[in-house]
């Protein structure tokens, strides 16, 4: 075997080893996106995920378009507690504080009746395009009993949202 090939040989091989070995240490950052059907021709799409307030307490995070109401897409966003721990006031609404230290507010969408104390739904869609592509957000809301939910949104939840927003909106 000549030199050239014995060179190319050994190095296709080490791409080869180093890609492997890339791809075993290194997973891949995968947006979870959920879909579900509402009705028999109606299929949605939402990110949901499970965070821990300031407090410890365990709190369901549910972003979800609706375009049934209106040829253009809502967005909102639900937040579910444990029941009998946490009470939402409404209406009230929601602060969500960027990274980069502007401060966003969304509406209360249960201004009238909630479907159970722990469940509060506010409206995203004034506000989606301005939730910045990376970077944490904080949520915070004024609860029942003097208490206030402080939820930190993580990089990667803001990642799901704005990967479910992208996909929405393509269709």
């Amino acid at each position: 075997m000549t030199n050239g090939k014995w060179l190319l040989t050994l190095l296709l091989n080490l791409v080869l080893v180093c890609t492997v070995s890339f791809s075993l240490i290194c997973s891949p950052a995968i947006a979870l996106l959920r879909q579900h059907h509402e009705t028999e021709n109606v299929l949605r799409y939402h990110a949901q995920d499970s965070l821990k307030d300031r407090d410890g307490n365990t709190w369901q995070v549910l972003l979800f378009p609706d375009n049934l109401q209106s040829a253009a897409t809502a967005y909102y966003l639900r937040l579910v507690g444990f029941p009998g721990v946490n009470s939402f006031i409404h209406p009230q609404s929601l602060e969500i504080l960027t990274s980069q230290g502007k401060i966003l507010i969304a509406t209360d969408s249960y201004q009238e009746s909630a479907p159970a104390p722990n469940v509060g739904q506010y409206n995203l869609t004034p506000i989606i395009a301005q939730i910045p592509q990376k970077g944490s957000l904080k949520l915070s809301i004024p609860l029942e009993q003097n208490r206030e939910l402080a939820l930190k949104i993580p990089p990667k939840v803001v990642a799901e949202w704005q990967l479910l927003t992208q996909e929405i909106e393509k269709m």
